[in-house]
């Protein structure tokens, strides 16, 4: 019995006092991460510098000062730090090995954050989806698609592809194909089209919108109409401006055809 009690005095007393340590060290520690975190946040969204770059700081910096609390609490128990690192360290290369996708997401997020090909907020297509980026982080990139859909995209999946900012130039232009028919006067349909396009105030004065005959189709005479707008009115102004001439052109007669052919059938006489 006395050898219990002094077993239980010798050596798990000790260790459950250094195990309640460890833990208060590490929720302590955990609470206060995340208090210098959301201090240094408030502390870069204030000296101006940008959303993007103020998040992934923010996660980083988080996460550095997570690992620093695990290791204080490791050292609490007793455990040699150094030489816990020491056996990390030998397996590095393992742990690399295994993690090289999440390493290299890693890097390709910090290329991101130092050469901004766009930021939060743009539209962009990129690896292949089109949406709206809401966030940058450590691993992967968050958007969401025009019709509320969540998109989760490896950083490396991002970078290494071709990435179209949508947005990022303040306007674009509003390119329209509007087919005619043959018998149908040129000039007349662009002019219905011109007047449309002037009284639209959303479309800019410079640079001008262009119009003329881009071919000759099988079926039509092709129009093009180029205007400038702001990138915010975008489909505002293709949709409502390509109704417009639908009607205005139905109104003047002017008939907007749609792909047919012309069949010609020859009798042949049969020889005698």
């Amino acid at each position: 019995m006395e050898d219990s009690m002094t077993m239980i005095q010798t050596y798990i007393v000790p260790w459950a006092i250094k195990l309640v340590i460890a833990l208060a060290i590490f929720i302590i520690g955990k609470w206060v991460a995340r208090a210098i975190t959301s201090a240094t946040t408030k502390l870069l969204s204030k000296s101006g510098l940008d959303e993007m770059l103020v998040k992934f700081l923010s996660n980083l910096t988080y996460t550095l000062l997570l690992i620093a609390v695990v290791l204080a609490a490791i050292d609490s128990l007793g455990i040699n730090v150094t030489s816990l690192l020491a056996i990390v360290g030998a397996a590095g290369l393992a742990v690399g090995l295994a993690l090289k996708d999440s390493l290299s997401n890693f890097a390709a997020g910090v290329m991101i954050i130092i050469f901004r090909p766009f930021k939060i907020g743009d539209v962009i297509n990129a690896g292949g989806s089109l949406g709206v980026v809401d966030e940058i982080g450590m691993f992967c990139t968050l958007m969401h698609t025009p019709d509320n859909q969540r998109i989760i995209m490896p950083n490396s999946a991002v970078i290494n592809g071709t990435i179209i900012n949508i947005n990022a130039l303040g306007t674009r232009r509003v390119d329209l194909v509007i087919g005619i028919g043959y018998g149908d006067n040129i000039g007349t349909a662009k002019d219905i089209i011109t007047k449309l396009v002037e009284a639209d105030t959303r479309i800019l004065k410079d640079p001008a919108f262009s119009i003329g005959v881009l071919e000759l189709a099988d079926s039509s005479v092709n129009l093009f109409v180029r205007p400038w707008v702001n990138s915010a009115d975008f489909w505002a102004v293709k949709t409502e401006l390509t109704e417009n001439i639908k009607v205005e052109l139905d109104e003047a007669g002017i008939t907007i055809p749609y792909p047919q052919q012309d069949v010609h059938m020859h009798q042949v006489e049969k020889s005698a």
